[in-house]
């Protein structure tokens, strides 16, 4: 990490609190937490907010864990790139998470899903590119609004959130790197 954080010893008040519940949860306190807490006044409602994202999301699990992929590999964050290779692997399996990695559109996805992914994509490479017929071509595989907007929040989120991560230097830990040395060097689509 780049900047000075509050570590897990030193941790007090909201930030113990956040901290306790990562490590019940994780196991560990992620860089991903930790960095935020350069700026206390931020951590607790940053990750207050992205629980309210996940938790509140129209679609489901493996949804926002796809959208959150593919827009990290266009980010492109490395870090988050590893994180959700790995939490994927482990919801799908592991050759289905490769190929989305590698082009999702030929990853044996729904019509549905590949549409999500071409708009999360979209949303990172250029939103300003979005127009009213991606919006369309949304509805037409059966995404209401609400989903919609859901997606976009997704993947804006991941944007912002990866971004920072790489701005301050978070790095993966050893527990989301994968065992081949080849896929590690795949999945490294920004900093190495």
């Amino acid at each position: 990490m780049y900047i000075k954080t509050i570590e897990p010893n030193e941790a007090t008040g909201d930030i113990a609190k956040l901290y306790d519940a990562e490590v019940a949860s994780m196991g560990r306190v992620m860089e991903a937490t930790q960095c935020w807490s350069a700026r206390p006044d931020i951590i607790v409602p940053v990750e207050a907010l992205l629980h309210q994202i996940r938790d509140g999301f129209s679609l489901d699990l493996v949804d926002f864990r796809l959208i959150t992929f593919v827009a990290a590999r266009h980010v492109p964050s490395s870090y988050c790139s590893h994180v959700y290779f790995k939490i994927l692997s482990e919801m799908l399996d592991r050759e289905t998470a490769l190929a989305v990695h590698q082009d999702y559109r030929n990853a044996g996805l729904s019509e549905r899903r590949v549409a999500m992914l071409e708009y999360a994509e979209k949303i990172t490479r250029n939103s300003s590119k979005i127009s009213e017929q991606d919006i369309d071509k949304l509805r037409a595989v059966g995404f209401s609004d609400l989903n919609i907007a859901d997606i976009a929040l997704v993947a804006s989120f991941r944007n912002f959130m990866s971004r920072y991560f790489d701005a301050v230097g978070a790095s993966p830990e050893a527990a989301f790197l994968d065992a081949d040395p080849a896929v590690r060097e795949k999945l490294a689509v920004g900093r190495k």
